[in-house]
């Protein structure tokens, strides 16, 4: 099979597949047969922060403490081909050898951890559609064996945006979703300064426990914690140093099809030491889902406006009113959502979108 019918065979599973899970274990087996490598890990992320979060694929990769500092080292140290640079780079992929001369002990990664694994070079790549990031991807080769190309790198980076675009699409809200019922609320996670777990309550074990399987690390306080729970954790410390200035927040997708939103914070000790890291894991709400249906609909952000207020039952004269607009720019508008969404009606609409969510109601804008 020829290197274009085989990326054409990729992409055509990848639009198969029911879920981000599937995606990448299709995804991975047909790319190895590309792109030679030994180990790989794939993981979707909060187009909003670009960190990992779940579900998450980690091959022949090592123990899950060592998949833990892979992204943590990425968070708090890596300077070489960062994740977040990739983001917005003219090409979202690149290989270590051939961005450090060769010299692949210039990462922090390669050095603390990649090397005692045996890997001679590694290929990541930002999957991003929308100038988001969707998800990420590495790809690992064993000492010995020679480094990625050009070609490869360019490959897998022309891979980037129809990935993206397929996870992008697997984000949308599944229709009809009735709420759950009695929802616990908050739960909580700390960790001390050094990122060891200190503490867990109940409501956190609760929310944990429907989050898809994936890599974890382990914990004292039972059972392994999701490497997307102490990556947040571990961004909050990135931020705490003046390392990064993005949100340590991950939205993650539970079993179920809803939505748990994570944010973690570091606090301060006496005399201004290092306190504890809190991480917070909740049920999301309608605010912090606007942002990724619009994403995943390619919604405008003067669409979802108006998807909210059909959703709160406003009539079209309503919509112009509170917007401030005319009612005909608003017909044009829901005719618009209606071909982005695939929904047939107001009805179709509020069900294949926000069913299971309250959505806050919006300050008027009439009288400005």
């Amino acid at each position: 099979m020829d290197e274009r019918r085989a990326t054409r065979d990729l992409l055509d599973a990848a639009g198969r597949a029911p879920d981000a899970a599937a995606l990448f274990g299709g995804a991975s087996a047909r790319l190895r047969r590309l792109v030679g490598f030994q180990a790989a890990a794939w993981s979707v992320t909060d187009p909003g922060t670009g960190l990992v979060t779940a579900p998450m694929l980690v091959e022949n990769l090592g123990r899950g403490e060592d998949c833990f500092a892979y992204w943590e080292t990425a968070l708090l140290e890596e300077s070489v081909i960062p994740y977040r640079d990739l983001a917005r780079a003219a090409v979202p992929a690149a290989a270590l050898r051939a961005a450090t001369g060769d010299l692949p002990a210039r990462s922090v990664q390669f050095r603390k951890l990649l090397a005692r694994q045996g890997v001679g070079d590694e290929l990541r790549a930002v999957l991003r559609a929308g100038g988001r990031p969707w998800g990420v991807v590495s790809l690992f080769r064993e000492k010995g064996r020679a480094p990625f190309g050009p070609a490869e790198v360019a490959l897998v980076a022309n891979l980037s945006a129809p990935l993206a675009d397929r996870l992008r699409a697997l984000a949308a809200p599944a229709p009809g979703r009735p709420a759950a019922p009695d929802e616990p609320g908050p739960g909580v996670v700390l960790f001390d300064p050094s990122g060891a777990p200190l503490s867990i309550n109940d409501e956190a074990r609760h929310h944990l426990a429907r989050v898809p399987a994936g890599p974890s690390a382990p914990s004292p306080l039972g059972p392994p914690l999701p490497i997307w729970l102490v990556g947040t954790a571990a961004q909050a410390r990135a931020v705490a140093s003046g390392r990064d200035r993005a949100d340590a927040r991950v939205r993650v997708r539970t079993r179920d099809g809803r939505w748990l939103v994570c944010h973690a914070t570091c606090t301060a000790g006496p005399g201004g030491a290092p306190g504890p890291t809190a991480v917070v894991v909740a049920p999301a709400a309608g605010t912090d889902l606007a942002p990724l249906i619009a994403d995943a609909y390619g919604l405008s952000v003067r669409e979802l406006e108006i998807t909210e207020l059909i959703a709160r039952g406003l009539s079209t004269g309503d919509i112009a009113a509170e917007l401030v607009i005319s009612p005909h720019t608003v017909r044009d508008h829901v005719k618009a959502i209606f071909g982005k969404t695939g929904a047939s009606s107001r009805g179709d609409l509020v069900a294949r979108l926000f069913a299971d969510h309250h959505w806050p109601r919006r300050a008027s804008t009439r009288g400005r």
